[in-house]
């Protein structure tokens, strides 16, 4: 009988350690993989001397140390265009189709500051900085290198395709929704990128001593993906 009751008291004491270690973990837990999509809004700054809003649509696939240190891999399909033959002294315009990978580290404030006991800090705490290494592949579809007026006859030199390293700064915010268990299940992504073209070739003109850039408003969506489940060091969610 005394041997059932302490079989059945530390079979107690177990199951009880058991639920307050899980009910412990409940807000510290996350995926270390998502998988995610989305549309950007892109303007190029380079020898065109107007810009035009062209989309894009991108890919990416993200590596989770911490949630809030994040390394993502991106591939995006798109159209550049810019300039106007009829309305600019140089007569340049072009348009572009655009393919381009990405890979990059982000950094979320909530890796280093206290959100635990800060409204504010935890409102910020989704902030993140990002940089990396990328490549472009620039396909020029229509350009006109001629000026009509008032400069006739001025004509700029340039080449059709091109294929170019560049660096991608960036900033945004992440919303994060969270399941029941309170991990962080899906994510909504807003970002500002810019775009350093380490060449004058992008938009198909060679024209100045100024690299060509790029720029991007994006809104994409990352979902959790995979059994792979680790904790944080701290509560995730407040």
């Amino acid at each position: 009988m005394m041997k059932f009751i302490s079989k059945t008291a530390i079979l107690t004491i177990l199951v009880c350690c058991t639920t307050l270690i899980a009910r412990a973990q409940i807000g510290f837990d996350f995926s270390h993989y998502e998988i995610g999509f989305g549309a950007g809004f892109n303007q190029v700054h380079g020898d065109a001397q107007t810009q035009t809003t062209t989309p894009s649509f991108h890919l990416n696939l993200t590596y989770n140390p911490t949630p809030f240190v994040n390394i993502v891999f991106e591939a995006q399909l798109g159209r550049l265009a810019g300039g106007d033959s009829l309305k600019t002294s140089s007569g340049r315009q072009f348009t572009a189709d655009l393919t381009a990978f990405i890979l990059r580290g982000q950094l979320q404030m909530g890796e280093i500051v206290d959100y635990s006991h800060s409204p504010f800090n935890n409102a910020i705490k989704n902030f993140y900085v990002s940089a990396g290494v990328g490549y472009a592949v620039s396909h020029i579809t229509n350009i006109n290198r001629y000026s009509i007026k008032p400069i006739a006859g001025l004509y700029t030199p340039g080449v059709l395709n091109s294929q170019e390293p560049f660096i991608p700064l960036r900033i945004g915010y992440e919303f994060k929704v969270f399941n029941k268990y309170d991990q962080p299940a899906f994510k909504i992504d807003i970002g500002y990128g810019y775009n350093f073209v380490l060449s004058d070739n992008l938009d198909g003109f060679a024209s100045g001593s100024h690299f060509d850039a790029y720029s991007q408003f994006t809104l994409g969506v990352k979902f959790a993906f995979g059994g792979d489940i680790v904790s944080y060091r701290k509560q995730i969610t407040y």
